[in-house]
């Protein structure tokens, strides 16, 4: 039985507009803020897959990879053709590497420019 089916999926931070264009550059579809104009909420549909909304959290504080004093709380897979290529493209609009070494694995890990963990995965 099913109890319910995922709606959004939210992301807190701290410039929801600057995030949702980030994410929109990386997955593609157009960032929509919420009828009232305020830029508090801003929803990006991705084409193939779920919504993802960006929420504004005054006093936001970024999860830390994981270690003896914090941990990633939540993250995001995103398939792609080319692990190389894709790590190219999210580097240059701001993400930031979090787990370079191993660099024969089949994903790679990145911290987006508000600071919430993601994978590149190859497939």
């Amino acid at each position: 039985m099913t109890l319910a089916k995922l709606g959004v999926v939210v992301l807190d931070c701290p410039d929801p507009r600057a995030l949702a264009g980030f994410y929109a550059e990386v997955l593609g579809g157009t960032p929509v803020v919420e009828a009232d104009g305020s830029g508090e909420w801003v929803e990006l549909k991705v084409p193939g897959g779920p919504t993802l909304a960006f929420q504004e959290s005054h006093g936001y504080v970024p999860p830390r990879w994981p270690g003896p004093d914090g941990a990633q709380q939540f993250h995001l897979d995103l398939d792609v053709e080319d692990l190389d290529a894709a790590e190219k493209g999210v580097l240059a609009l701001g993400a930031k590497p979090l787990d370079a070494e191993d660099r024969t694995r089949t994903f790679r890990v990145y911290a987006d420019p508000a600071g919430h963990p993601f994978c590149l995965c190859a497939g």
